[in-house]
C-alpha cells in the first residue's frame, strides 16, 4: 500500500425509504479541510488519468457504478517511491480514497453504465493557476496496467 493512501470504508444505511451513506465528517481522522466538492460523471471504459497535486489531498467517493482507480507514488522523499496501488470502489465497494499530496492518480469506468465520482478536494481550484500536473493515461513512465482482466 502507499505510504499516505488511507481507504475508509462507507456504511449505508438502508431501509424500506432508500439509503443514507455519510462520506466525509469534520471530525473523521482523515479530514484536513474542505475546499469544495464536485461530481463527475464518466463513461464506461474512459480513463481518467494521470495527474497530481502539489498543495490538495483528494477525497475519492463513487456513488453509482464501478471505478478502477490507479495510484502511483512519484514522491522521490517517500518509503513507497515508485510502487502502483489500485482500489475498485462504487456501489460493490462503498469505500472513500483518501489520496495525498504528490500522489499520481487517476481512474477507470468499469462494467456496462456510466460512473459517478465525487471528491473532496482540501483546496478550492484555482482557475488562474490550477493545481494540476498531468501526464498522459499510457505514459510508460508509469507501471499501471488499465486493462480489464479476465480470467
Amino acid at each position: 500500500m502507499i505510504e499516505g493512501i488511507v481507504i475508509k470504508p462507507l456504511t449505508v444505511n438502508a431501509d424500506e425509504r432508500g439509503y443514507l451513506m455519510e462520506m466525509l465528517r469534520e471530525d473523521d481522522e482523515i479530514f484536513e479541510r474542505f475546499g469544495q466538492s464536485y461530481v463527475a460523471l464518466n463513461y464506461p471504459g474512459v480513463v481518467r488519468a494521470w495527474h497530481y497535486h502539489k498543495l490538495q489531498t483528494d477525497h475519492f467517493v463513487v456513488v453509482k457504478g464501478m471505478v478502477k482507480v490507479g495510484l502511483y507514488d512519484a514522491r522521490e522523499d517517500s518509503p513507497t517511491y515508485g510502487q502502483v496501488q489500485q482500489v475498485f470502489q462504487g456501489e460493490r465497494n462503498n469505500v472513500l480514497v483518501k489520496i495525498p499530496v504528490g500522489v499520481m492518480h487517476g481512474y477507470k469506468t468499469i462494467g456496462v453504465e456510466p460512473s459517478l465520482l465525487i471528491n473532496f478536494p482540501t483546496r478550492l481550484y484555482n482557475r488562474s493557476e490550477p493545481d494540476e500536473y498531468r501526464v498522459p493515461w499510457d505514459t510508460p513512465t508509469i507501471p499501471f496496467d488499465w486493462s480489464l482482466k479476465n480470467g
